[in-house]
């Protein structure tokens, strides 16, 4: 069970990815490609002094064997907030399904899907929490 205190450290963590985040946007605007934002944003987030993981290797189980298939995190910050980056026109369903399931291979219970593909960044990100 997650207590305040694991809360409060996610929220001060997804909080100051989110301020990261909307200084990319605003420097960039949308309308370039994924990993661009992802270059840039991990850039600003080590900056900031968090600790952070790119294309990392989520391992698949299945019937007692771990399969390398190659789904790969965006970015891990801190070990806790996983971020899923996309630069397209609408998130939809499929989108937060992913980052749910990524988030479950890994073990990490917090995540961010981030859409740098939107005039007001606001609009482009989605919390969600296992």
């Amino acid at each position: 069970m997650e207590t305040q205190f694991a809360r409060y450290l996610h929220s001060d963590v997804t909080n100051r990815i989110i301020g990261s985040a909307l200084a990319v946007h605003r420097a960039l605007g949308p309308g370039l490609l994924e990993g661009a934002y992802r270059a840039c944003l991990a850039h600003r987030l080590r900056s900031d002094g968090l600790e952070v993981r790119h294309e990392v290797p989520i391992p698949l189980q299945f019937d007692g064997i771990e399969l390398d298939v190659s789904y790969r995190a965006d970015l891990i910050v801190e070990n806790k907030v996983l971020l899923e980056l996309k630069a397209i026109q609408q998130l939809g369903p499929l989108h937060e399904s992913q980052l749910l399931t990524y988030m479950r291979l890994s073990g990490i219970r917090v995540g961010l899907l981030l859409n740098f593909n939107v005039t007001r960044l606001r609009s482009g990100i989605h919390r969600i929490v296992l």
